[in-house]
């Protein structure tokens, strides 16, 4: 279930309440970036993971949607790399029509790190691939916040 930050549940229709903020925004005379990212934090048996809406607002800060998951554990870490990866591309694919309408630039945030020498590098070829091959705009670490310190802060 979709909250924002201070805890408040949104409704069950995220689509409706993404373009409620967005017109809120342009109102306010607000022109927004739209940042997805996912983060994922083991804990016993169970895996947790946050996906991340977050709304930029131009030089004016931000807010973000929430949602979190438990899933049982996977096999290793490039599995859950992946796996957060495909939680953030399918809140963007159902956002993206959206977001096109109301001319809202669309960022995917991975988790990922672009230095060889850390574990998470192995999965940042497919990550890549994957993200780009459905037309998104890819940001991994350490650009992206959405996921690398949004989503991050709430698994934590």
């Amino acid at each position: 279930m979709w909250r924002n930050f201070e805890g408040t549940q949104l409704s069950d229709n995220i689509l409706d309440e993404v373009e409620s903020a967005i017109n809120r925004e342009a109102a306010a005379g607000n022109k927004l970036k739209v940042c997805i990212g996912t983060d994922s934090q083991v804990k016993g048996n169970w895996t947790e993971y946050a996906t991340v809406i977050v709304f930029v607002r131009q030089k004016k800060g931000g807010f973000m949607f929430i949602n979190q998951e438990r899933k049982k554990n996977l096999t290793s870490l490039k599995e859950r790399m992946i796996t957060e990866v495909a939680m953030s591309v399918d809140i963007a694919y159902k956002l993206c029509d959206l977001l096109d309408r109301y001319d809202v630039e669309l960022e995917v945030h991975a988790d990922i790190n672009t230095n060889p020498q850390f574990e998470s590098n192995s999965a940042l070829k497919e990550a890549t691939g994957y993200i780009l091959g459905m037309g998104f705009c890819f940001k991994a670490k350490p650009e992206a916040f959405a996921s690398s310190y949004c989503a991050d802060k709430i698994v934590n």
